[in-house]
């Protein structure tokens, strides 16, 4: 839905489909943050338990126990050995859920630090450690509950443009802490 809204006209959208598997997460995370070297990387996930368009401020590395779609779990149980416990986005999510919040859309954007141990978690945590926390997770309820692909499409857009606005404004507080 959001590949025919499109952005405003200074961005490039690329969209792919990640597969639910550690694996291919650890390999196409940082070959995709090597091919295009975006401003941003939002990635969204479709959460059973999400009534709401949740913005997640933040990616944990441990606690994966969960068997992804082919039937495997790291070892390791975490993403990045020796990596930090929990990487927060540079994107003030707070800030972010306000402003959409405002635009009178009719989608309820509430905060989370919790993604869930899962791939989605895991696939922020990733992105978030490559990139020095220059990205975002966005959970989405199962289409028709309760909202449309529009409503999730046109919702999808407003983040997406504040988060770039908010980014815009915070480039002076971007620090990187670790090696890749």
């Amino acid at each position: 839905e959001l590949e025919k809204l499109g952005l405003r006209d200074d961005v490039d959208l690329h969209v792919y489909e990640v597969p639910v598997e550690y694996q291919t997460v650890q390999r196409l995370i940082p070959a995709l943050w090597k091919k295009h070297s975006p401003q941003l990387v939002v990635h969204v996930g479709v959460s059973g338990m999400a009534t709401t368009v949740t913005l997640e401020k933040c990616g944990h590395n441990v606690g994966y126990k969960g068997l992804d779609n082919c039937r495997f779990c790291p070892g390791s149980q975490c993403c990045v050995e020796g990596g930090p416990e929990c990487i927060d986005s540079i994107i003030d999510m707070d800030t972010v859920c306000k402003r959409v919040s405002a635009l009178g859309l009719d989608v309820t954007v509430t905060i989370s630090k919790d993604a869930g141990r899962y791939l989605c978690d895991f696939t922020y945590y990733t992105s978030l450690y490559q990139s020095c926390g220059r990205s975002a997770f966005v959970h989405v309820p199962p289409l028709g509950k309760p909202y449309t692909a529009e409503q999730l499409g046109r919702a999808l857009q407003a983040i997406i443009e504040e988060m770039l606005d908010v980014l815009e404004h915070s480039e002076d507080k971007i620090n990187c802490q670790h090696e890749h």
